[in-house]
């Protein structure tokens, strides 16, 4: 119940942080496909996570875990000035345009 975010980990030291809410969305789906096909391994074979609500790098390919947290901590892109919520739809992209409390410390 004290579950706040989670850790989804690929392949190569990748990760990607996400509140608990937008990993949970209706929206958010492990792909093993597309269009019928088997993902390539340049989509990210064999599973990839698809959060189309959310930038691009929130939704690592060749997952291998998930870690559900008490806390944030920053994923791979996060750790090197990614913003760390990522919407596209109030152009979160970098970490100097996160305001107070949309992130750990840096």
């Amino acid at each position: 119940p004290q579950v706040t975010h989670v850790m989804v980990w690929a392949e190569y030291g990748f990760s990607s942080n996400l509140r608990l809410a937008d990993f949970a969305s209706e929206r958010t789906v492990f792909a093993t496909h597309e269009g019928g096909e088997l993902l390539t391994a340049e989509h990210g074979f064999p599973v990839r996570l698809v959060v189309p609500h959310l930038y691009a790098w929130k939704g690592p390919k060749w997952v291998r875990g998930i870690e559900y947290m008490t806390a944030d901590r920053r994923g791979f892109w996060e750790e090197r000035g990614y913003h760390n919520i990522g919407d596209p739809w109030r152009e979160q992209r970098y970490s100097y345009q996160e305001e107070p409390g949309e992130g750990p410390e840096l």
